[in-house]
């Protein structure tokens, strides 16, 4: 049966459901509106039809689908798309949330993990044998798409992002093959998905490097926010050895039970913290930061790896506004610039993150992957949160202005966490001959543009 949509094809349900034992949700099914939820909030789309394969043949043929119908192919992993990227309006959403198995080799220091498996499930088994993969800072996130996008997280200084412990992918392509992309075979493909985020195919599983991370020592670190206090924090987390990475969120405190009442709402540090090392040595190392100022809260303690993830509220979707970008200092200005913006916001929760990077990540050549910002010394992300889509109009352009208030020397941008921005910014985050290359690596493998539901890089024109 046609759609009402030019090219497309309405998929045939009942058949589907067939095909697909039963793992297939179309509108008007008791869980449709909780299976077309994504994380972030504002997003109400209305798929046709939600598929939740069991492997990746049957990726294989959602993909299929997809090309033969004409319908958008959303592809989902965690949901966690600050664009929307997750869900689609009439479209075929391909959920791999049941494609979470696991398979360790603790002697080799390897596993293969599928690609509905999220970094809290996944790190859980890895921690079983005294070993870790660094995803990101949130537990809930699928291990796909952050893959996929480069990954910046809790062991980037120590091991660098995630694609830098990616040993082989198995991938999807718009024709329906399942390749095995690594070193040696398709490198092209092995070197995109490695930051080039979806455009490429589905990525079904993953083989990652492991590193021996039995125990942390780390947590949350509340300090207030005083430029002083801010300028000192990024300076000796500059300072500190690779075995640290920090997350420091400047940001009004919420109302959390283990803070005291007179500090709910006024600006703080909200830091997150983990030193990969031995915990005498991780003492020592934190001891400066717990230093900087009487701390509001101290919460930083030796735990196992997974406990850096917090359990996830399934309940919280926010509608958010965020900008991200790379800068070269935190100076005492510069945090003056950070306090003056955050205080002037009337959004309900507003954020300046400051993500202090090097170490391991920055001494991968930044030809050797798609994710091209080795040199980004300083990752900063700044959001509102707020009641809902209507009052975007107040809160977005004082993100904008903020982030350009802060911009330095580095136009790049991260794009795991670049949201619905435009072409340049998806320019900004794979500069000058990266682009190029992945244009042309996406004419071979997706020239069509079927995977198009993402920061999207076009097939190059011509050519051989």
């Amino acid at each position: 049966m046609t759609s009402s949509r030019s090219n497309t094809i309405a998929p045939a349900i009942p058949q589907l459901r067939e095909d697909f034992d039963g793992r297939v949700i179309a509108p008007g099914d008791s869980g449709y509106d909780d299976a077309r939820m994504v994380f972030m909030g504002g997003f109400d789309r209305r798929p046709a039809v939600i598929v939740r394969p069991k492997d990746a043949a049957e990726v294989s043929r959602v993909v299929t689908l997809a090309r033969e119908t004409g319908l958008e192919l959303a592809v989902r992993s965690g949901g966690h798309s600050s664009a929307g990227h997750s869900t689609t309006e009439g479209g075929i959403v391909l959920d791999l949330a049941e494609m979470r198995a696991m398979e360790v080799d603790a002697d080799g220091r390897t596993a293969w993990a599928e690609t509905g498996l999220t970094a809290a499930a996944y790190s859980a088994t890895a921690a079983a044998h005294g070993l870790a993969t660094g995803f990101g800072d949130t537990g809930s996130v699928g291990i796909g798409g952050i893959t996929l996008g480069g990954g910046i997280g809790y062991l980037v200084r120590k091991h660098g992002l995630t694609v830098d412990s990616l040993l082989a992918a198995d991938v999807v392509t718009a024709d329906g093959q399942l390749l095995r992309a690594d070193a040696e075979s398709h490198p092209d493909l092995f070197w995109a998905i490695r930051g080039g985020g979806g455009n490429f195919g589905v990525a079904t599983r993953f083989q990652f490097r492991m590193h021996d991370v039995d125990s942390i020592v780390g947590g949350m670190l509340f300090l207030p926010a005083t430029p002083e206090v801010i300028a000192a924090f990024v300076a000796e987390a500059e300072a500190a050895p690779d075995e640290l990475s920090t997350i420091a969120n400047v940001m009004p405190a919420p109302p959390m039970p283990f803070l005291p009442a007179e500090h709910h709402g006024k600006l703080v540090i909200m830091a997150l913290m983990a030193y990969a090392g031995p915990v005498d040595e991780g003492e020592r190392v934190l001891a400066p930061f717990r230093a900087l100022a009487t701390p509001i809260a101290d919460m930083l303690r030796p735990m196992p790896y997974p406990e850096i993830y917090p359990p996830d509220d399934e309940s919280y979707h926010p509608v958010a506004t965020g900008r991200n970008l790379f800068v070269d200092t935190v100076d005492r200005g510069v945090a003056e610039t950070i306090v003056e913006h955050l205080e002037s916001s009337t959004a309900p929760m507003r954020v300046a993150q400051l993500r202090v990077l090097g170490g391991a990540m920055a001494r991968v050549p930044a030809e050797a992957t798609a994710f091209a910002h080795r040199s980004g010394r300083i990752m900063v992300n700044v959001a509102a949160v707020y009641g809902g889509p209507d009052e975007a109009a107040v809160h977005v352009p004082w993100v904008t202005g903020f982030a350009a208030a802060l911009r330095q020397s580095h136009t790049g941008a991260y794009v795991g966490f670049v949201a619905d921005e435009g072409e340049q910014r998806i320019h900004d985050a794979y500069p000058g001959s990266t682009w190029d290359r992945l244009c042309e690596i996406k004419r071979r493998y997706d020239p069509t543009n079927l995977f198009r539901l993402n920061q999207n890089i076009p097939p190059a024109t011509g050519g051989s």
